[in-house]
């Protein structure tokens, strides 16, 4: 839409470069092309404004199958105006000078024109092809025969109406239709699906026997390794016994010998120092004899007096020490009196 300024009974029209601008003042042309800036009273112009752009027009249809099923066609339809002059006499592109909006609805009727004629073109297509045949190969003879049916048509040119580009996305049956269509191939999926469920699952159960099998086999080669183990540990632990045994043998044997030999050397030795100690008090007996028999010779010559001073002598160094000696008088009286009669006797 152009946009309109108000100035004092005058009108400033700046259209877009997309918009083709036609203006007319007492039925003549004044300005004409896209993008158009300018100056007009409004009571003696008569404004067009053309859109030049790509345009989209979506377009969704029912039809019939050659075996009587329905269809639903969804289409788009991309289309210019090539000759916007041609195109302004044709349509009412005329727009309110103060406002700058479209007096009638010229896009509706171009929609209109296209939808009815595309429309018409992939009915008759679809009404010779059967549901399957168009399910699989009627998007693109739909497509084809859209796009010649347009290229065609004689009023799309006198409108200035160019055909761009032509699309159909889809063409679809009915739901239940479809839902029926789709449960054999569901069904095969399904198959397929359980077949490749099966086919993981032995792949697994035979991935687990071949695990099973190498841990038995590895827990075989252990049980084996283990019994050779302890085999090797119990040779081993006999060869330590009989070692052990025989180094004990030869430690006993050493300590007998080492025992035989100590008893022989006491028993040497207590032949010798009883060999010793009999001489000895053999001698020392013979010493003895001889000291007595010398004491005796000596005591057999002498005379009384000298045994008997001998006598005292010993009996003085048998005495016990006496460091005071108290004399009672009735002691010394006693003596007194023995001295005295020994002298008279």
């Amino acid at each position: 839409m152009a946009d309109i300024t108000r100035r004092l009974g005058w009108r400033h029209l700046r259209a877009t470069p997309t918009a083709h601008i036609r203006h007319h003042r007492d039925g003549r042309l004044v300005h004409d092309g896209p993008g158009l800036g300018f100056w007009f009273r409004p009571l003696s112009a008569a404004l067009s404004e053309v859109p030049i752009e790509d345009r989209e027009l979506a377009m969704t249809f029912r039809a019939r199958t050659a075996d009587f099923q329905d269809v639903s066609v969804q289409a788009t339809v991309t289309y210019r105006i090539a000759d916007p002059a041609l195109a302004a006499a044709r349509l009412d592109f005329s727009v309110d000078p103060d406002t700058g909006a479209w007096r009638g609805a010229p896009l509706e009727q171009l929609g209109t024109l296209l939808t009815e004629t595309a429309q018409q073109h992939a009915l008759d297509v679809l009404a010779r092809t059967e549901l399957a045949a168009a399910l699989v190969d009627g998007v693109a003879a739909v497509r084809d025969r859209i796009a010649a049916g347009l290229g065609a048509e004689p009023r799309l040119p006198a409108t200035g109406i160019e055909v761009v580009a032509v699309r159909v996305m889809a063409v679809r049956p009915e739901a239940e239709v479809e839902r029926a269509l789709r449960t054999p191939a569901r069904e095969l999926i399904q198959q397929e699906a359980d077949r490749a469920t099966y086919e993981r699952r032995a792949v697994a159960v035979e991935r687990e026997r071949a695990i099973a099998e190498n841990e038995l086999a590895s827990q075989i080669e252990l049980a084996a390794r283990e019994h050779r183990l302890v085999e090797q540990r119990g040779a081993n632990a006999r060869r330590e016994a009989e070692e052990a045994a025989a180094a004990d043998e030869v430690r006993a044997r050493a300590e007998a010998a080492r025992t035989v030999k100590l008893a022989e050397a006491e028993a040497a030795r207590s032949v010798a120092l009883a060999h010793a100690e009999a001489q000895a008090a053999r001698e020392v007996g013979e010493a003895r004899a001889e000291a007595q028999a010398a004491w005796l010779r000596v005591h057999g010559e002498a005379d009384v007096a000298t045994l008997h001073a001998l006598t005292g002598t010993r009996l003085a160094e048998n005495l016990p020490h006496i460091d005071s000696l108290t004399v009672s008088p009735d002691v010394l009286t006693g003596l007194l009196a023995r001295l005295g009669g020994g002298d008279r006797g």
